[in-house]
């Protein structure tokens, strides 16, 4: 098996940042941690652990800020916990299950590692690093412990996996396309400047991207709530709304699809008729 593995350090506005990427069948992913302040934001993942410990051992912090609990952004945070004895926050409700070995897919551990269990805590709604106060903004949707960082100085938002890219083709099972349309909405309220995406990286005029995505997210919610209307089945609006078969689909095994964005949309559509 080829896999290839690499990873590249650099500054942006103020915030130093690293990227590590996994490649394999091609199947390309990437992830991201942020040092701005004296805050580290996500740990990266434990399969790239090679380039994540020493931007790690490297980094001058005094907290760090996990935005939720999967796996390629929290992978590294027993190793950042063990190394650096400094306090590691994540949304509450992801506690207890941090401090057990992590369990899901074999694809999964395979791009990603195996997360090793930490100790963290409750995330809370506001804080201050040295020199500025953030707010911690709740934005569920892509996992239900999300969360995303607003430094209020310096208008950087710190989004995590809420961005990632303007025009969404594919999503995890447990995704929700419209709860993801209220967390865009509600980091749009909130005055910001630029916006670094945990997969995306540095977003060139991140305010306009973000709309750009929740308008998006909104015309395909309605396409899929009328063609519904007109008796299509879900598949056959998949199929119509996202022709294309992108690899992560079958290497998931149809954890990652396009269906998923479909069947979210309808489920909350029944769920409130009901």
């Amino acid at each position: 098996m080829l896999v290839k593995k690499k990873a590249s350090a650099g500054k942006k506005n103020g915030v130093s940042y690293l990227n590590g990427q996994i490649k394999f069948q091609g199947v390309s992913l990437n992830v991201y941690s942020y040092l701005t302040d004296g805050v580290l934001i996500d740990t990266g993942a434990q399969s790239l652990h090679k380039f994540f410990e020493p931007f790690i051992d490297e980094a001058d912090f005094d907290q760090i800020m996990i935005t939720h609990f999967h796996e390629d952004h929290s992978g590294c945070a027993a190793y950042a916990e063990k190394t650096k004895k400094l306090p590691i926050y994540i949304n509450e409700t992801s506690i207890p299950s941090c401090k057990k070995r992590a369990d899901y897919p074999l694809y999964r551990q395979f791009f990603w590692g195996r997360r090793k269990p930490f100790c963290a805590q409750a995330m809370p709604g506001s804080f201050s690093s040295r020199k500025a106060q953030w707010d911690v903004i709740n934005t569920p949707g892509h996992a239900f412990d999300h969360k995303a960082f607003l430094n209020r100085e310096t208008g950087h938002l710190f989004t995590g996996d809420l961005f990632v890219s303007e025009k969404t083709k594919v999503v995890l099972a447990e995704e929700s396309i419209p709860e993801i349309i209220r967390s865009l909405e509600r980091v749009l309220a909130y005055d910001f400047e630029d916006v670094f995406c945990s997969h995306a990286g540095y977003v060139e005029n991140g305010r306009a991207a973000l709309q750009r995505k929740r308008n998006y997210l909104l015309a395909i919610r309605d396409e899929v709530l009328t063609l519904d209307i007109e008796g299509h089945p879900a598949d056959a609006i998949c199929q119509k709304l996202f022709p294309k078969k992108y690899p992560i689909v079958k290497f998931s095994r149809g954890e990652w699809d396009s269906r998923h964005i479909v069947t979210s949309i309808l489920e909350e559509c029944s769920t409130r008729t009901r």
